[in-house]
């Protein structure tokens, strides 16, 4: 078991954490983030503590300072677990190693310590969490109280997915959760202390920009189905205006969306699903699709025989829909192929192939 500490420019608390790490009979790795020579005593003083220290020499942000520590545990000692833990004093020992020690029962799962958010807790931390938590949940199903926790655990089986994901800075952390979302990997939660200090003034998180890279995959899975929404009803608009026959109008507009939508979505949403074939996607894609234009006909028709106007019936229509087609393209058109998925065979320690899928909460 290793536990990998990402560090930019950090303090005593630094040492404090590998010093207690190591009291505990934890290996510990300290990835320095291109902190300079200004901090390389502090760096020194972990590594005279025991901890094996990586670093480069430029900032290159949270996410690749992770996927640094992953490349080195996978080529080094390729069957030790590992739990992520930051360096900034918010993490305590204790919790730490209730992480690893869940870790350790999971069977595959990757595992998040999550704080309750309880006592004082700076605004901008509350508050982001909560929006973050809401769109996670729309957006994948997955319900976790805390999607910004920066301590989690990893099986070795896990070590070389984890340096495929998208993500150089803080919005890694909220990739890997979508895409173990996506991906069908069980995701568990320990709950942990809420611990922030001097307001968490040592954060080198930029409110603005960082926020911005956290939202950016989330919005992702919107702006797909926005573009599509807009297609499909310009077109029936306007086909309806020069027919006034909503069947056909229906049926060509959606076949017109539904192309740009599988296109987007294919490349750009759900990249790393890593589906089988373009003929494997497109085929479950047409199903969906099929199934999806009965019952936005269904809906559609019975609300303007009631009377609705078309616009609004439209409007309706696609928000009622919307969860549940986002959901079937995660889960089926664009989910990875089972062979693929990862989960650890615990006799061998090997990766095997996984079709399962769990979200137990503490």
């Amino acid at each position: 078991m290793y536990v990998l500490v990402p560090a930019y420019e950090p303090d005593d608390r630094l040492v404090s954490l590998v010093a207690a790490l190591r009291c505990a009979d934890l290996e510990v790795l300290v990835v320095d983030d291109g902190s300079g020579p200004r901090y390389a005593p502090t760096f020194d003083e972990v590594r005279v503590l025991g901890a094996t220290v990586l670093g480069h020499g430029t900032n290159r942000g949270k996410g690749h300072a992770l996927k640094a520590g992953f490349a080195w545990l996978a080529e080094h000692r390729p069957g030790s677990d590992v739990v992520c833990a930051d360096c900034d004093g918010q993490h305590l020992v204790p919790d730490v190693l209730r992480v690893a020690q869940r870790l350790a029962q999971a069977d595959g799962a990757m595992v998040l310590g999550a704080r309750r958010f309880t006592g004082r807790v700076p605004l901008r931390s509350r508050w982001g969490n909560a929006v973050t938590g809401v769109l996670v949940r729309g957006a994948t199903g997955l319900s976790v109280h805390d999607t910004q926790t920066g301590l989690r655990g990893y099986p070795a089986s896990m070590l070389a997915w984890l340096q495929g994901v998208h993500g150089e800075r803080f919005e890694y952390e909220l990739e890997l959760l979508l895409r173990a979302s996506q991906e069908g990997i069980p995701v568990e939660e320990v709950a942990i202390e809420t611990v922030y200090l001097d307001h968490n003034s040592s954060s080198h998180f930029r409110p603005l920009v960082d926020s911005a890279r956290v939202v950016a995959p989330l919005l992702r899975f919107s702006v797909s189905s926005l573009a599509a929404f807009l297609v499909d009803t310009g077109t029936l608009l306007v086909l309806v205006a020069l027919t006034g026959a909503l069947l056909p109008s229906v049926v060509a507009a959606r076949v017109l969306s539904s192309t740009v939508n599988f296109t987007v979505n294919r490349r750009l949403v759900f990249a790393g699903a890593r589906a089988t074939s373009l003929r494997a996607a497109a085929a479950r894609y047409g199903v969906l699709a099929a199934t999806m234009l009965a019952a936005n006909l269904g809906v559609l028709s019975a609300l303007t025989t009631l009377g609705m106007a078309l616009l609004p019936a439209k409007v309706l229509t696609e928000v009622a829909l919307f969860v549940a087609g986002y959901q079937l393209q995660r889960t089926v058109v664009f989910a990875a192929p089972t062979a693929d998925r990862v989960a650890p065979d615990r006799r061998t320690g090997s990766a095997v192939g996984s079709g399962s899928s769990r979200s137990a909460a503490p």
